[in-house]
């Protein structure tokens, strides 16, 4: 039986790790916002100046080229300095950017706008993924050895997060109706800036710091992974890059100019799927187990569903109403498929580790949503709609292919 003396250590020791969580998602949660809003800002303001839907996808280019690199370099720098320097160097690095994109207007030429706009969204981009990467990693430690805290706690925080950058879409949309472009990006400069300072003052400083020989590691030995995080990796990427081909640019551009839809209307539905997205994401550890066998029935699942979408769509029934409801479908299926995914991770990598791996799997993450980004706006060109979601199902099947390869017991 435990000593009074150590019921008290292990009590503060549970009061620290819950505070802890609690200021690490509290931060994400006011990134999440801001980096929503600041999407839907971007590509709704560019295209009421006449940007076509490939210039606006070069305008988040960077932003996931820099995700890649960030987070191989976060998740290094992290598990040697601890996660309260990534975490607050993130919601930083967002203050800057979004003030920066209040200099552009309509007098600049075109080519120096893209440009301009794709460093600092860049910038945004190297912003979340350090954001991102040390939250997530944080959760490992703040969980424990208790079984299944992992996976509830990660699926709280992501599913949280979604949902957040779901009303973050709505945001952008209306501050851009109600206040323009520049006040709308000072507003969420000034949210972020207060994120920072909290977490500055009350997030202890060697939070995912190693204490093991990674502390000695080079960057380039943080590349060397085991087979089941590399698989994992880029079963991951084939997933995201499945969303993004159609989410970035073709179904936003394609409600306006097909249906004719508003900026609200586009911006309320784009946020109430991403707030529903979320919503699974918090309750699928209720509802499956988090295993791999698990994880390659669900996907399956997803490539059947976004290859029926996709038929259906080509043979053009009832057009609105099919692309509504089957994005719905698309988007609870690939929110228990995210879900499963950010519990392996973690479930595969060890405490020492966690920053290092989790930084390398979402760069994975990144190298699918940026090539998701550029085929967004080539494909939606291309063959409109329909293109866009063939890609996203060819995507949906290399993911489902790869993640048969995943060890049995996870």
């Amino acid at each position: 039986m435990a000593s009074a003396n150590e019921t008290g250590v292990m009590t503060a020791r549970i009061e620290r790790r819950g505070r802890e969580y609690a200021i690490v998602t509290g931060g994400y949660w006011a990134f999440t916002i801001t980096d929503g809003a600041l999407r839907m800002l971007v590509l709704l303001h560019f295209h009421d100046l006449g940007y076509s839907p490939v210039s606006i996808a070069f305008l988040f280019l960077l932003y996931e080229v820099m995700g890649i690199v960030t987070n191989l370099v976060g998740g290094w720098i992290g598990s040697r300095s601890g996660l309260h320097r990534t975490l607050t160097a993130g919601l930083a690095l967002q203050v800057i950017a979004l003030c920066a994109l209040t200099l552009p207007n309509a007098a600049w030429e075109e080519v120096i706008s893209v440009a301009y706009v794709m460093g600092f969204q860049a910038l945004s981009g190297i912003a979340k993924d350090l954001t991102k990467m040390s939250s997530k990693s944080a959760v490992k430690l703040v969980a424990g050895d208790v079984e299944g805290a992992v996976f509830k706690l990660v699926a709280l925080l992501t599913g949280s997060k979604n949902a957040l950058k779901g009303f973050g879409f709505f945001l952008g949309g209306a501050l851009l109706a109600w206040l323009g472009y520049d006040a709308a990006l000072f507003s969420l400069a000034a949210l972020v800036g207060l994120a920072l300072i909290a977490v500055w003052l009350l997030l202890k400083g060697d939070l995912g710091s190693s204490t093991g020989p990674v502390k000695q590691q080079t960057l380039r030995a943080s590349l060397s992974k085991s087979k089941q995080i590399n698989v994992l990796s880029v079963a991951r990427l084939f997933l995201f890059g499945a969303r993004d081909i159609w989410f970035v640019v073709a179904v936003p551009i394609f409600f306006s100019e097909r249906f004719g839809w508003s900026h609200g209307q586009i911006g309320a539905f784009m946020a109430s799927w991403i707030i529903g997205y979320g919503i699974i994401q918090s309750f699928a550890p209720r509802v499956v187990r988090g295993d791999v066998a698990t994880a390659r029935r669900w996907v399956w699942a997803l490539a059947g569903a976004t290859m029926a979408l996709a038929v259906v769509v080509q043979l053009d029934v009832a057009l609105e109403v099919t692309v509504v409801g089957g994005l719905i479908v698309f988007g609870a299926l690939f929110a228990v498929n995210s879900s499963l995914h950010s519990y392996l991770i973690l479930a595969f990598t060890t405490r020492d580790d966690v920053a290092l791996d989790v930084g390398f799997y979402y760069s994975a993450n990144a190298v699918g949503r940026l090539v998701g980004t550029m085929l967004s706006g080539t494909l939606y060109l291309a063959g409109g709609i329909e293109f866009a979601l063939w890609g996203s199902a060819a995507f949906v099947m290399i993911s489902a292919l790869l993640t048969a390869r995943l060890p049995a017991s996870s």
